[in-house]
């Protein structure tokens, strides 16, 4: 899921490779990459880095099928949450889309409610 400042991912590594920094910075190259040669033009830090991306992110390991399915309602909410969109179905950067032509959601799916109250993908 791409939003306007950050991005969600749930990624499944190779058995043999834990390099979750290895596989951002990758991910942020290849992005950066293709925005740059697309003409988007972006501030840099004083060392030339592009100001972009922050350097920190939140890993998580899935740990079941419930896990899982908390944090792909949390993803899909997020453009509701804050305030992009008033419907999941309206984001149009989300896997949500892919769930409903493989009918896993309904296209109303979350419909107008507060996501909070969902308790989406992270713990209190």
């Amino acid at each position: 899921m791409i939003l306007p400042d950050h991005l969600h991912a749930i990624l499944t590594l190779p058995a043999d490779d834990s390099d979750f920094p290895a596989r951002w910075r990758r991910v942020k190259g290849y992005f950066s990459r293709r925005l740059l040669d697309a003409g988007k033009d972006f501030k840099r830090h004083a060392n030339g880095e592009l100001a972009l991306w922050q350097r920190r992110y939140w890993e998580h390991t899935v740990r079941n099928d419930d896990d899982f399915a908390r944090h792909v309602d949390y993803i899909h909410y997020n453009p509701v949450k804050h305030r992009l969109v008033e419907r999941v179905r309206d984001w149009p950067h989300s896997s949500f889309h892919l769930y409903v032509r493989r009918g896993i959601l309904p296209a109303d799916w979350a419909g107008d409610v507060d996501g909070g109250a969902l308790g989406f993908g992270e713990r209190r």
